[in-house]
């Protein structure tokens, strides 16, 4: 790690932090309340148990949306005003939703912190990217993701301590507390790492330039799109996952360490993709998991046409099409950004939208499928590892398993 360059006020190891706990911000939006939401349906009156799921999908909406602005604006401005200007509006929505007492008003607070959280994924990607570029950047992804994925891990465990202590409004001040720490951090310890020499004006025709380029090279869009895909099966298990766990198998006890698992799993193969990354590829790790995903998702899906599915048979199998997903997101993200490094922010903030909005669209379909059975989830991973896989085959012209070129290290 001492050798990828950082921000001069940071040491690595705090640079890999930061930037997890920025990550870590929308990882929390996400996670922190889903054992709330029971008590959330209660008394906000929210009568169908599928309708608990748009809490998540509402913030996701704005997370995507939110994306298209920060880029332009953080190219023009830098990237530490805009992280600021953005987790101060958080830390307010934060505020917000825990006052809400109609579920409507709790949606359009939800909606807001997606709007505000979304310039967390597209800074981290464009602060990284400031210093690194290949393999060195998904190495340094990597890591910081494997921090990051300890955050779902501890999440529903957080918020169901926070339940103990108090009502769901607790979460949302936990929230606001969280990022006014992480806002805190960038105010003492981040520099600025876009040099003015390096902006760019904000104009019709750069933003049409910046935006043809990014969405007309195929390897850009190509993977922005094969991201989206992946991390749909991302929301689709953490919006149904409650109903599965609590309601379908009637683990409410275990379900805490049991999404642990499967949120873990995504950790671990973070980790294991740090360590291999720069020896493999990004290719060879990422297409070697779409297989295992698609045979991973043929499997579960013949254990439960036979009948044979039960709690432990759903955790492992979960776990190990998350651990699959796991080393295909940061990989994905490092190859879509390869040939527009040179507009970050404003690529990072195309590429975002479209994962993002493809996610919650694919996520939320496998999602409201959901009818007291798993297969819906099983056949929606079968279907985005085949579509996914396709996709890469295309992209890279038929040929699996091999860089693109060598100079790009990749």
């Amino acid at each position: 790690m001492t050798s990828e360059p950082v921000p001069a006020a940071m040491h690595p190891r705090e640079f890999v932090a930061f930037i997890a706990a920025v990550m870590a911000v929308n990882a929390l939006g996400v996670d922190l309340m889903l054992p709330a939401l029971a008590d959330i349906g209660r008394e906000l009156a929210i009568s169908d148990a599928n309708h608990r799921q748009w809490i998540i999908t509402v913030y996701m909406v704005g997370f995507g949306a939110g994306q298209l602005v920060y880029g332009p604006l953080a190219d023009r401005f830098g990237r530490r005003p805009v992280l600021v200007g953005t987790l101060i509006g958080f830390v307010a929505a934060s505020v917000f939703a825990a006052s809400s007492a109609t579920f409507p008003a709790l949606l359009g607070a939800r909606l807001l912190q997606g709007l505000m959280s979304a310039s967390t994924r597209v800074l981290a990607v464009a602060i990284v990217r400031d210093g690194a570029s290949g393999r060195k950047m998904a190495r340094t992804m990597s890591v910081a993701q494997m921090i990051f994925f300890v955050v779902p891990i501890l999440a529903p465990t957080l918020g169901q301590a926070l339940l103990a202590f108090g009502p769901w409004r607790f979460i949302f001040y936990a929230l606001g507390t969280f990022a006014a720490f992480v806002l805190a951090w960038t105010l003492v310890r981040l520099p600025e790492t876009l040099p003015v020499a390096r902006r760019v004006p904000i104009s019709l025709m750069a933003l049409r330039q910046s935006y043809w380029l990014t969405l007309t090279n195929r390897f850009s869009i190509g993977y922005a799109v094969a991201a989206s895909l992946t991390f749909g099966g991302i929301i689709a298990f953490v919006s149904s996952s409650q109903q599965i766990f609590v309601d379908e198998f009637g683990a409410g006890a275990q379900f805490t360490w049991l999404f642990a698992i499967c949120a873990g799993a995504m950790g671990l193969a973070a980790f294991a993709n740090s360590r291999l990354v720069e020896k493999l590829g990004t290719r060879m790790i990422s297409q070697a998991a779409l297989l295992a995903l698609i045979g991973l998702s043929i499997l579960h899906v013949l254990v439960i046409y036979a009948g044979l599915e039960t709690l432990a048979s759903f955790t492992i199998l979960q776990a190990l099409s998350m651990t699959s997903i796991g080393l295909c997101g940061s990989n994905f993200g490092s190859m879509a950004m390869e040939p527009v490094g040179h507009i970050a922010g404003t690529a990072s903030s195309v590429q975002g939208f479209i994962t993002s909005i493809g996610a919650v669209l694919v996520g939320s379909a496998i999602g409201q499928a959901y009818a007291g059975t798993t297969l819906p989830l099983a056949l929606g991973y079968l279907c985005i590892g085949v579509a996914v896989l396709a996709i890469v085959y295309v992209i890279e012209g038929g040929r699996l398993f091999r860089a693109r070129e060598a100079r790009a290290q990749s």
